[in-house]
């Protein structure tokens, strides 16, 4: 069985991840979205760990293969334990790709098993962001080209309640 898992912080989920997580899946047996807790990012996120695995899971409810987790461990050591053989990582720029290409370096370093490859955006997408849609949300503005239907009251009640508080 192969299986592959397709990183990330998904703060929140957006169309252009949830595109890259369908492509990725009719490529492997099993794709495994794992929420990296990113240690620079904590407590400053949107949503917390578990919130984000949750609106992960809602969204991808229909893809059979697909399963969510979440991780604080490096990604080479969890895709060891999780006994997969890529990592999938979407690209947007060029930039993200002399980032993204350093890391696959180092992961492969670590877990000489594990290739990544590397998805370019569908061209709708490149310009979507999480951190785009936490901008555009604090603004009230319409999230329903950027992030998945199922999310959007949910990314709207955080705003609000980060207005009120």
């Amino acid at each position: 069985m192969k299986t592959a898992i397709y990183p990330g912080s998904f703060d929140p989920i957006t169309l252009g991840h949830l595109n890259i997580i369908k492509r990725a899946a009719v490529c492997f047996d099993k794709l495994i979205v794992c929420v990296m807790v990113n240690s620079e990012k904590v407590n400053r996120g949107l949503f917390t760990e578990a919130e984000r695995v949750e609106l992960i899971r809602r969204v991808v409810a229909k893809l059979p293969n697909v399963e969510v987790d979440s991780s604080s461990t490096l990604i080479a050591e969890y895709a060891r334990q999780k006994k997969a053989c890529t990592l999938v990582k979407g690209l947007r720029a060029v930039s993200d790709y002399e980032n993204e290409l350093q890391m696959a370096l180092i992961n492969r370093k670590l877990n000489p098993r594990l290739e990544t490859m590397f998805l370019p955006s569908s061209a709708k997408y490149t310009y979507v962001s999480s951190s785009m849609v936490k901008e555009m949300a604090r603004y009230g503005a319409d999230l329903s080209d950027f992030v998945p239907r199922e999310i959007i009251a949910d990314i709207q009640e955080k705003m609000n309640g980060r207005r009120d508080g």
